[in-house]
């Protein structure tokens, strides 16, 4: 029984060897397995389900002869592709999970999420998630053409950019872009769990940590910008690895 876990692809037209890296992951890691799970931010962005572009197109193709292998994909949304929906996941054959999902992992419940939700401290970030995730306002935003929602996603991409930069200056970056100590905790006590797999931050790494004197861990999966990284369950064991990306 194995399960691949992956987080923060952000494929992207301009990048074509991460795709290609992405698509040889399916073939030769995620045919006929349990299950691939893909915890958000999968494209650099996501303009809406009709996205017509070649990218796009051959990403769902991929997945699709993935799913149909066996394979049970599941696919939570990102800050970059929080406009993912039901007709993305019917076209590849997946379950379309909610940002806090619970799941058995190497024979424990794990919390699944993407993991923005827990970097409480970027108020800025966190307000623009709030908007960006009101059903009204992605009601009005998929209502408007594809090229007018690709120059809204060029202009996010450049304001988000902006904003780490300021950050930086401000010496804020490493602290407020990663996640509250405070707010995991309370999270995975509010789920039950002694495990959570998320990723976001782009820092991976295994943390050990002790929730009501019991050991629990947070694993973080990395960024596929510079590395491919994954997370493998099998057998009960759990492998955090890395490739050089591209």
């Amino acid at each position: 029984m194995t399960q691949v876990f992956i987080s923060d692809l952000h494929l992207d037209a301009a990048r074509p060897e991460t795709t290609l890296q992405f698509f040889a992951l399916l073939t030769c890691q995620c045919r006929g397995i349990e299950a691939l799970y893909i915890l958000g931010d999968l494209f650099e962005a996501w303009i809406g389900d009709d996205d017509d572009s070649e990218l796009a197109l051959g990403v769902q193709q991929a997945l699709a002869e993935c799913s149909a292998s066996g394979t049970r994909i599941f696919v939570q949304r990102g800050n970059r592709d929080f406009l993912l929906g039901a007709r993305f996941a019917d076209a590849i054959g997946a379950q379309l999970l909610p940002d806090y999902a619970v799941i058995t992992c190497a024979g424990e419940p794990a919390l699944l999420m993407h993991g923005d939700l827990l970097c409480t401290q970027d108020t800025a970030y966190q307000q623009f998630r709030a908007q960006v995730h009101n059903p009204a306002w992605q009601s009005q935003m998929l209502s408007q053409s594809l090229a007018a929602r690709r120059t809204f996603a060029e202009q996010a991409r450049l304001g988000s950019q902006a904003h780490q930069q300021q950050l930086k200056m401000n010496q804020q970056l490493e602290t407020i872009t990663d996640v509250t100590p405070s707010e995991v905790l309370q999270t995975m006590q509010r789920y039950g769990v002694h495990r959570l797999i998320h990723g976001h931050t782009h820092r991976p790494a295994r943390h050990a940590l002790e929730i009501n004197g019991r050991p629990a861990e947070r694993i973080v999966l990395g960024d596929w910008y510079q590395q491919a990284s994954s997370l493998l369950a099998t057998g009960g064991q759990l492998t955090l690895s890395f490739a050089p990306a591209g």
